[in-house]
């Protein structure tokens, strides 16, 4: 009896133990039977501010220089206001209203509100957005780290030295560190990065505005119109309209983040309601950006006046205060690096779910294999081999295309015009206009069809600059022979 009673006492110990091992399992899992989101309305945030505060911002003072201080202003306000509108249509759809079921990704909710012909446009436009933005983000991390050596060299030389350095080590560089960072798993696990991102993009933000300020104050200011640039020598009405529309372009592609705002709403936690958080995120997010633009934009614009310069920081030139132009160079590099991956994961996370889902048995497609102590596979650190194999190419295909293309930038001008409008506003007014039942011909259809036609002729008018730089670049077009 004694012996039974000890069994029974091990069994009762045993199943104690299993069933605190499973609701502690079931603490660590969502609804959705995926591991518990940590996000909140900072890291959403900071997601956000990565993705959109890009270097981009530094060409701000140039689109004021081309718009003048009336429509400079008005444009930046005016995208701002209609970035915020759209991205919480966008917020709103993440849940079905009807069984509270998860969208993932954006074209899930475009495939599950708007249908089958819809979805393939977004997956079209969004992934040939986000692939492009990688390219152009290498080249552009490869432009700041020979800005540094130029910085130094004509530092150390004198300013009439001859400084030319290549690009293409920098940019296999970056290749090299992005597929080291591109093995972490999934959006989940780069608040950190997005984190420190952010603040370095706050960093050469806040250098630039500091060194125009500077100049404005010490007198050494350019000459600002209302209109900007004038029509006269060396500038053609054909030549200023152009410039325009390329300048109404910059500053509505330099709002777009739609294309990952779903997927940084997959990361935040059940409660408070997943979209009642985005949404503030949104709102934390979008103020922030646009008093930066603001900054940039008008205090780059008094600095340097009809002048300004495509990119705030060379308007300095490479020489003094060398040290600061150096530091805020390597802020966007740090900036750009966290960027890549923010702009990385949805592509990662698109194919490895259609190979899982064809090759579900396959150890090589799902085994994950722990990295240091312990037996927890799906710990922090672990890798995965096919995840291993395809990003990596991945990367070693885009630094490519970087190197083979220097001048990409003006087709990553062209995706972003062709991809601003479909991800920003007119899929977003769609799902609003369906998920509201809205009637046409109300006042409140009309006014949405108008933001809807007004960002078209935008998006169309920069394709179309954008068509011209691209043809510019050809005509210089040296592959792998790049050097400044």
């Amino acid at each position: 009896m004694r012996f039974v009673d000890e069994s029974m006492q091990v069994e009762a110990c045993e199943s104690a133990s299993l069933g605190i091992q499973k609701v502690a399992a079931t603490a660590e899992l969502d609804d959705d039977g995926k591991q518990r989101r940590t996000g909140n309305v900072w890291t959403a945030s900071a997601h956000i501010i990565t993705a959109v505060i890009g270097s981009g911002v530094l060409s701000l003072g140039w689109a004021m220089a081309q718009l003048g201080w009336i429509a400079g202003v008005t444009t930046l306000l005016v995208f701002s206001g209609i970035t915020l509108y759209t991205s919480s249509f966008l917020a709103d759809c993440y849940r079905s209203p009807v069984t509270g079921k998860r969208n993932y990704t954006y074209k899930e909710i475009v495939k599950n509100n708007l249908g089958g012909t819809m979805y393939v446009a977004c997956i079209v436009a969004q992934y040939g957005l986000l692939c492009g933005a990688l390219v152009g983000y290498t080249i552009t991390v490869s432009t700041s780290m020979v800005a540094i050596k130029k910085s130094n060299c004509f530092h150390k030389r004198g300013h009439e030295a001859s400084c030319s350095f290549s690009y293409n080590p920098y940019m296999i560089g970056m290749g090299i560190l992005e597929i080291f960072l591109s093995q972490i798993s999934n959006f989940h696990k780069l608040s950190m990065l997005s984190v420190v991102a952010a603040v370095m993009s706050f960093g050469y933000s806040s250098i630039g505005v500091g060194l125009a300020l500077a100049r404005v104050i010490s007198g050494k200011g350019g000459k600002t119109t209302l209109t900007g640039v004038e029509i006269g020598i060396g500038i053609s009405a054909a030549d200023k309209t152009w410039r325009m529309f390329r300048a109404f372009g910059d500053i509505a592609f330099a709002y777009a983040y739609s294309q990952v705002l779903v997927e940084i709403q997959d990361t935040l936690k059940a409660s408070p309601p997943e979209n009642e958080v985005m949404k503030k995120a949104n709102i934390v997010a979008v103020a922030t950006t646009t008093t930066f633009y603001l900054l940039c934009g008008c205090l780059g614009y008094a600095a340097f006046g009809n002048n300004a310069a495509g990119n705030l920081l060379t308007g300095f030139g490479f020489y003094e205060p060398f040290w600061l132009v150096d530091l805020a160079n390597a802020c966007i590099v740090l900036h750009l690096v966290g960027a890549y991956q923010v702009y990385s994961q949805p592509v990662f996370s698109a194919v490895e779910s259609l190979v899982v889902g064809r090759w579900p048995n396959s150890d090589f497609v799902t085994k994950e294999y722990g990295i240091g102590s312990g037996n927890n596979s799906q710990g922090k650190c672990s890798i995965n081999l096919f995840r291993l194999a395809w990003r990596s190419s991945f990367v070693v295909f885009a630094t490519f295309l970087a190197m083979m293309m220097p001048f990409f930038n003006d087709v990553l001008a062209f995706l972003g015009a062709i991809g601003y409008w479909p991800l920003v506003v007119y899929f977003p007014i769609q799902l609003h206009i369906v998920k509201s039942k809205m009637r046409t011909r109300t006042w409140s259809w009309l006014g949405l069809q108008l933001i809807n036609s007004v960002c078209l002729v935008v998006a169309v008018a920069a394709a179309c600059g954008s068509i011209q730089g691209i043809n510019d670049g050809l005509k210089k077009f040296k592959p792998f022979e790049v050097k400044e």
